[in-house]
């Protein structure tokens, strides 16, 4: 569980007045290794191509994840180079790839991971069908339409700011455990 204690405004650049560099980042949502194992499922049941391996993992989360070329062209090339995967036809203009007795083994090792790996990118398309309902759809929007209408005001008092941190935390432990 995370650690919801206040920060202190040392913490916070941007309320003492200065620019800051805080900058929004987007959480990593599968390591290399993941990627790996996500392609030798995916090839353990057909040979692919590096495109048709992205649109399988997009499939799976339904949209909402969708593994770059730059992720999946390099552990192509690892996995070729691990000797777990061989192109099906060099000659090619596109390069397909299967899985070998290598990739099978690699794989067998590795089950009950690939197992999380598919539910984790499955439960994103559940995520999708149930934010899509339109309750919820305009629970959030209300949500973050008094979130940011109150954080731009610009003098905020602490006491404002802790009623406010209370609140989204209490939210968050009645929506969890809803």
């Amino acid at each position: 569980m995370k650690d919801h204690s206040a920060a202190s405004s040392d913490d916070h650049p941007t309320r003492a007045g200065g620019c800051g560099s805080r900058r929004k980042r987007r959480e990593k949502m599968l390591e290399a290794s993941d990627i790996r194992l996500l392609m030798l499922h995916f090839l353990a049941q057909n040979a692919a191509h590096g495109y048709e391996l992205i649109k399988s993992v997009e499939e799976l989360s339904k949209g909402e994840y969708s593994p770059s070329p730059g992720i999946i062209y390099p552990n192509l090339t690892l996995l070729e180079e691990m000797e777990a995967i061989q192109v099906v036809d060099a000659q090619a203009t596109r390069k397909a790839y299967r899985l070998t007795a290598a990739g099978e083994a690699l794989l067998a090792s590795s089950g009950d991971q690939v197992a999380s790996l598919i539910a984790r990118l499955s439960s994103l398309a559940i995520l999708v069908n149930n934010r899509s309902i339109p309750a919820v759809e305009q629970a959030i929007h209300e949500l973050k339409m008094a979130l940011n209408t109150r954080l731009a005001q610009q003098d905020i008092s602490e006491a404002a700011l802790q009623t406010l941190i209370v609140a989204l935390h209490d939210a968050a432990e009645k929506i969890t455990h809803s």
